[in-house]
């Protein structure tokens, strides 16, 4: 579950990354063999069961008998199915993260260029598990796939007042006048969009999120910087583009 191939896409893995992959997946097994799960065996489980059978776990009893896993090992982790379905995608948030941040580049990175490796890197992630994900997104009212993110939200915005204070910390520039706050939710809204696009995208490899990352990030970018004409018009001309192809 999660993991990138080890050969293809934008971000290839080094041997550590290989190595830490096999003793992961070698401590799952100990896990299942003891029928103690960790919180990625739920996951995974979990995942596998809605991919499968083509549809979400109806009880965490269920869910548990299946796997041959207790009732209080679930609750030991999460208080609902819910929950773990929130906590999934704060893995891929935490995943995404993990990847970013172990490229030396990533460190002097300005913020745009983080905006950018980010992005790339979720959507990336999402792509590898987009089965499921798709299914996650489509299954129940708006309220409740808005409540499914909130926790993927809060993680989201807090990084991007991260950027946001190091980019007024260590670089004097136009944007380091620009509020955190607005900036968080700037960049939120921008992922929801990016979202919504990359759900309905059917181009080979999804190339056409890749430019539309690109795009709208340059975009709000040059938006703060007071120089947005070119790109804006730029932007709007590929989403026309794109709604009426």
């Amino acid at each position: 579950m999660f993991e990138e191939r080890v050969f293809g896409g934008k971000h290839a893995f080094s041997f550590e990354l290989i190595l830490a992959l096999i003793l992961k997946i070698a401590r799952m097994s100990t896990e299942v063999n003891t029928g103690k799960p960790s919180e990625e065996s739920l996951m995974t489980a979990y995942m596998q069961t809605v991919l499968e059978t083509g549809a979400f776990p109806q009880s965490v009893y269920a869910f548990c008998k299946a796997n041959h896993w207790e009732e209080s090992d679930f609750y030991a982790m999460y208080g609902s199915l819910e929950s773990l379905r929130k906590g999934i995608w704060t893995a891929f948030f935490n995943q995404t993260q993990e990847r970013a941040q172990a490229t030396a580049e990533y460190q002097d990175a300005s913020i745009r260029e983080k905006t950018l490796s980010f992005l790339f890197t979720f959507f990336e992630l999402l792509s590898l598990n987009r089965s499921y994900v798709l299914m996650d997104l489509e299954s129940g009212n708006t309220i409740k796939r808005l409540d499914r993110l909130s926790a993927l939200r809060t993680d989201l915005k807090k990084l991007a007042r991260e950027w946001a204070q190091e980019e007024g910390n260590g670089r004097a520039g136009k944007f380091s006048e620009v509020r955190e706050s607005v900036f968080a939710e700037g960049i939120w809204a921008q992922f929801v969009f990016l979202l919504d696009f990359w759900r309905n995208d059917a181009s080979a490899g999804f190339e056409k999120t890749d430019i539309a990352i690109e795009k709208s990030v340059n975009t709000v970018f040059d938006l703060f910087d007071h120089t947005p004409l070119d790109r804006v018009i730029d932007f709007g001309k590929f989403l026309v583009r794109e709604r009426f192809s």
